[in-house]
């Protein structure tokens, strides 16, 4: 994905001005190690409803290292990588592509943890990646009572963003495995899906999970990539079970924004597949190995598996970054377990 990152780089020194907002201010340059400490945060995780979380952890990381938190809020992927690669950041939780095309653009940025599955370990840390329409549309991407990615040709697609694992990489790679046997579609490239006129007929990105998910409610789009865990605040099953084919969904009435204007609304899933959980990651320059290593310890420490502020229960109602059902804690990751979403992008 270097390709995507560098097209761009260029327009980011405004970008950064303009389209970061922050309880920080996202970009504000740093390039040692000094006394604060900078968290940026994908535009999934910079809403109100998330806001809980973030200072949960700011406080923590502050109790530990003695050091001030400042969280830096985007609107936009790249800004964040590129806040992360440029050193102007220390910390960033971001999805495996993020960290990937970060790790391409800095070789000091590392993987500080990752969340484990129910299990407590990376055996099942992952989440799911979606395929959905809207629920009174649904008998259209259906070939013989079954959901089929023939049907998704000409229609109008929203995916997250391209840095997005999730909500492009891993349902890009799906689509063109699916159409590389068809005939006119032998060649069918991630770039190809990221605009109109190969496959689909045209083609929004949402910028953020919940974009996605709105794109399609609102009727802007006819299919949208999204996943589970950054919808799951907003939306609860009225009929199947989570993460199956077939299941159907259902806006909260109470949902938080942007979810709030489109209440009650359903959708159904055609499509679910299963993806790396996303990390923490490190810009070790900026940093600094000691901090480094005592937020490594912090992070997997019982203290912070037991933390309800920051494992939210799951069966609470209350909205979280991570939630606990079992034995979910933080876990130490090596940059080699991300090698199966290299591999998708490549």
């Amino acid at each position: 994905m270097k390709k995507n990152l560098s097209v761009i780089t260029m327009s980011l020194v405004a970008a950064l001005m303009l389209s970061a907002c922050s309880e920080g201010t996202a970009g504000a340059g740093k390039t040692e190690v000094d006394d604060v400490i900078k968290i940026v945060w994908y535009p999934n995780e910079s809403g109100t409803d998330m806001k809980s979380s973030r200072e949960e952890i700011g406080r923590v990381i502050t109790e530990a290292t003695g050091k001030d938190v400042e969280h830096q809020l985007t609107t936009d992927y790249a800004i964040a990588i590129e806040t992360l690669v440029n050193n102007n950041a220390d910390l960033a939780f971001m999805g495996a592509q993020g960290y990937i095309e970060a790790k391409e653009g800095n070789e000091v940025i590392k993987p500080l943890v990752v969340p484990t599955g129910a299990s407590g370990t990376l055996d099942d840390a992952m989440y799911h990646s979606w395929l959905a329409v809207n629920v009174d549309d649904q008998e259209n991407f259906k070939m013989d009572d079954e959901f089929s990615l023939d049907t998704i040709e000409g229609k109008k697609m929203s995916f997250v963003s391209n840095s997005s694992t999730s909500g492009f990489v891993v349902p890009a790679s799906t689509i063109i495995g699916h159409y590389a046997e068809k005939s006119g579609f032998e060649d069918l490239s991630q770039e190809d899906l990221m605009e109109g006129g190969t496959l689909f007929s045209q083609v929004l990105f949402g910028n953020s999970h919940q974009g996605s998910a709105v794109n399609l409610l609102s009727g802007t789009a006819e299919v949208a990539a999204f996943c589970d865990t950054c919808v799951e605040n907003y939306v609860e099953v009225v009929e199947g079970d989570t993460n199956k084919v077939g299941s159907v969904y259902k806006v909260k009435e109470d949902a938080a924004e942007p979810f709030n204007t489109v209440t009650g609304s359903e959708f159904t899933l055609m499509g679910v597949t299963p993806v790396l959980n996303a990390p923490f990651v490190a810009n070790t320059d900026v940093l600094g190995q000691e901090d480094y290593d005592l937020l490594q310890e912090l992070f997997t420490s019982d203290d912070i598996a037991n933390n309800e502020k920051i494992f939210v229960p799951k069966d609470s109602g209350e909205s979280g970054l991570f939630f606990k059902s079992d034995q979910e804690r933080f876990s130490l990751v090596e940059d080699a377990w991300f090698d199966p979403i290299r591999e998708l992008s490549n």
